[in-house]
């Protein structure tokens, strides 16, 4: 029987010990890598190619949403689970977008978990029935609902290259992050200010807090 490939990305190493040890214990599931942040998740994916994911999504520089996209470009196969402690509506309908398998929260029990990775290997699309509740309540009423979302305007990049602009970074750092030049972080960084008719560094971290790329701890 062949078993189902998992990595784990989370930056918080307690955490991945003990989804690690619980995996373990279930049949048919192997835990073949894990990963501190997006980055990290990213090229994890690209060596390993595991069947799921269980994505964190405040890691620190590359977030989980950051990297499910560049995930699910280029490593199709691989099935995104969000597992993470954040129900904001913002957070779901983001990840929702980008194609993930499920989006379940930290409470769920160790049985529910594994239910859940088991589905999403199967093409389910797992939802904690409160997510379940919000994403019916808030679903587009037609197709061409939120294509206004000035957000989507982004390339892919370009959503990296926002998020860690609004998390503080520097070009230098961004540029580290994306493994580019400096020139190419200070020309993404450009066009996403252009795109989004932003002017300052504030400009940027207001609209990601609105957008829900980023989330102010209270």
């Amino acid at each position: 029987m062949t078993k189902i490939r998992v990595l784990i990305a989370d930056d918080h190493a307690l955490m991945r010990d003990g989804i690690k040890a619980l995996l373990t214990l279930a049949e048919g599931i192997e835990v073949i890598g894990e990963a501190t942040n997006g980055r990290e998740a990213i090229e994890q994916c690209r060596r390993l190619k595991p069947d799921v994911v269980l994505m964190d999504i405040a890691m620190p520089g590359l977030g989980g949403l950051e990297a499910t996209l560049e995930i699910k470009r280029e490593v199709p196969k691989t099935r995104v689970l969000v597992l993470t402690q954040y129900d904001d509506r913002e957070y779901v309908q983001r990840f929702l977008k980008a194609g993930v398998a499920g989006y379940v929260l930290k409470r769920v029990l160790g049985s529910e978990l594994v239910a859940a990775i088991r589905s999403v290997t199967q093409g389910g699309l797992v939802l904690d029935p409160e997510i379940a509740r919000e994403a019916l309540q808030h679903a587009p009423q037609e197709a061409g609902a939120g294509i206004d979302d000035p957000y989507e305007t982004l390339t892919d990049r370009e959503k990296q290259v926002l998020r860690l602009v609004a998390l503080g970074h520097s070009n230098k750092e961004v540029a580290g992050f994306l493994k580019v030049s400096i020139k190419t972080a200070m020309s993404h960084r450009e066009h996403v200010m252009e795109k989004l008719n932003l002017h300052s560094r504030t400009d940027v971290i207001k609209f990601a807090i609105r957008q829900g790329v980023i989330r102010v701890e209270t």
